[in-house]
């Protein structure tokens, strides 16, 4: 009959540790996806409004309008800088992610590769004992002739 593994219960919550560490991964990665696409929208948005302005200037308008162009490009260039920030932390917390991430599959390598050479040995007694268990009944089927 074969031993348990002793460290299964421990093997189990490791699992459960890098399953979770996986799935707040993939959260960070998407939500670092969002700011990006954030990002490039503000400053598609920005690059479109600034034409616009160039093209109102060049048509002629008032100072008045035109200073109403330029306030409203610098609140864009201020949401532009918190975007910037916002996905800058978003990186971080993803880098950050990917290393929980590295360590708990690192944890969980070490503790499977136990269970792994655990299992070796096992079978290895196994096979042991099977060849014991034939041995004898070959040496009882051999006995057993020679009495007859």
């Amino acid at each position: 009959m074969a031993n348990p593994f002793s460290l299964q219960p421990l093997l189990e919550i490791m699992q459960e540790r890098s399953d979770e560490a996986t799935r707040r991964l993939g959260q960070l990665i998407a939500a670092e996806q969002n700011q990006k696409n954030r990002l490039q929208l503000l400053e598609n948005y920005r690059a479109e409004y600034a034409q616009k302005m160039n093209d109102a200037v060049q048509a002629g308008i008032s100072p008045l309008l035109l200073n109403n162009y330029r306030e409203f490009l610098g609140r864009i260039d201020e949401a532009l800088a918190q975007q910037r920030e916002t996905l800058a932390r978003s990186e971080n917390d993803t880098r950050n992610g990917q290393e929980q991430w590295r360590q708990q599959n690192r944890q969980l390598k070490a503790i499977d590769t136990l269970a792994q050479r655990h299992d070796a040995r096992e079978r290895h007694a196994e096979g042991r004992r099977d060849q014991k268990t034939q041995d004898e009944f070959s040496a009882r089927k051999y006995a057993k002739r020679d009495d007859d």
